[in-house]
Order: structure tokens, then sequence, then C-alpha cells
């Protein structure tokens, strides 16, 4: 692997953070990361089977009626 993963200090976070400014703009970096937040929070629920239990739910509820 990289031998460099997981030693990030605080320079090189300024550095990135101001690299994705430069790039987006701060108008769309709220989009951005509203969008990463959404994707990590898709792949942990995925993870731990949470869509498959609320999906579970929601189609006894749909046979219900």
């Amino acid at each position: 692997m990289l031998p460099f993963v997981g030693r990030l200090g605080w320079l090189e976070v300024v550095l990135i953070v101001g690299i994705i400014l430069i790039i987006f703009g701060p108008g769309k970096l709220p989009g951005i990361t509203k969008a990463l937040g959404q994707t990590i929070r898709g792949y942990k629920d995925g993870l731990s089977g949470k869509d498959e239990a609320e999906g579970n739910e929601a189609q006894s509820a749909n046979a219900k009626e």
C-alpha cells in the first residue's frame, strides 16, 4: 500500500481543501459536501442492512393496503 496514507498533517489538509476550493469554487462546495455525506450514509446503511429492513417494512405495508 501507500506508506503516506494516514499521515496527513494539518498543512496537507489545508492544501487539499484550498485546491478543492480553487477547482470547484465556494458556491458549489455545500452541494458537493452534501452529496458526499449522502454517499457515505448510503454506504454505511448498505453495510448494516438498514435499507433492506426499511424496504421489507415498506413492502409489507403496501401488501396490507
